[in-house]
């Protein structure tokens, strides 16, 4: 049975990305997986204070709720990710969690000495964001965080769930096709597991 970590990075606790998540989840659960829902806006996590206590052992200094999401992680076969874009980046949430996660990098790069480039993927991820402009470039900066952040813990982004033109609280309750494709990408990601494992 694969075992999923789900990552709501909204400020917003009923926000779009918030809504597409949770149908991730019920899709991935649905299908037989164990997921483990994470809320950061509930949790006290403080952003990387680069006091380098990490590069003793490559365990962050700072002892907060940072270590039960990072534990969750570590024992996932897979993640969820949603975060609204906030200045073509995620939510601040998120990226406070993301720059907390140095000290795996440290361990990773630093102490074990991994050549940049050589890790193998040991999770499959999946991102899902929203946005309220239709620019182009609306998700370029949001991906290459989420890509890098991917790098640290081990995984490959496996898809990303990309929309537009969703700003307001419940907008995306008028496109009820996302809503739909949230869910049945919750199931493939839970079928995909388990031919992993």
């Amino acid at each position: 049975m694969a075992q999923i970590t789900a990552i709501y990075g909204s400020p917003r606790r009923q926000g779009n990305t918030s809504q597409l998540l949770q149908r991730a989840v019920a899709g991935a659960r649905d299908q037989g997986a164990t997921v483990n829902e994470i809320v950061l806006r509930d949790l006290k996590i403080s952003p990387c204070l680069e006091i380098y206590g990490c590069t003793r052992k490559g365990d962050c200094a700072i002892r907060d709720d940072f270590q039960q999401v990072r534990d969750s992680i570590l024992a996932s076969d897979g993640i969820m990710l949603a975060s609204p874009i906030f200045f073509y980046t995620v939510s601040a949430h998120t990226k406070i969690f993301m720059d907390r996660c140095q000290s795996l990098w440290v361990k990773k790069y630093w102490i074990e000495g991994l050549p940049f480039g050589q890790w193998v993927s040991k999770r499959k991820g999946l991102f899902i964001s929203a946005g309220a402009t239709k620019g182009q470039r609306l998700f370029k900066g949001a991906l290459l965080t989420v890509r890098y952040f991917f790098d640290v813990i081990d995984t490959s982004l496996w898809k990303s769930l990309l929309y537009r033109g969703l700003d307001f609280e419940n907008d995306v309750l008028e496109h009820p096709d996302y809503l739909q494709e949230t869910y049945q990408t919750g199931q493939m990601l839970a079928t995909a597991l388990d031919k992993q494992r």
